[in-house]
């Protein structure tokens, strides 16, 4: 009889953490729409979505502009992860 048993494991939230990561580092190296990582990584979008919440929440990840996705042709946020590639905030911005 073997008495190593383990609990089951959760895969659920290790595929959400694996997807927030993925998505996190995506970001990283690119700076896309939603859309785009999508298609970049196969994660979800609406999955991309509550990440973006999460992350913006946290001060992690950033919309740089708003314009017309390569992917779907719509206006779109282009995002990143990237503290590099965040425009300057004006000073008056940074009072509050």
């Amino acid at each position: 009889m073997n008495n190593s048993l383990q609990p089951p494991s959760n895969s659920v939230h290790k595929r959400q953490g694996n997807q927030l990561q993925t998505i996190f580092q995506y970001l990283q190296d690119h700076i896309a729409t939603a859309s785009m990582v999508t298609d970049a990584t196969g994660v979800p979008q609406k999955n991309i979505c509550r990440y973006k919440r999460d992350l913006e929440k946290a001060g992690q990840l950033w919309e740089i502009e708003k314009k017309h996705c390569k992917k779907t042709g719509f206006k779109a946020w282009y995002l990143t992860t990237n503290p590099d590639n965040v425009p300057n905030c004006s000073p008056q911005l940074k009072l509050f």
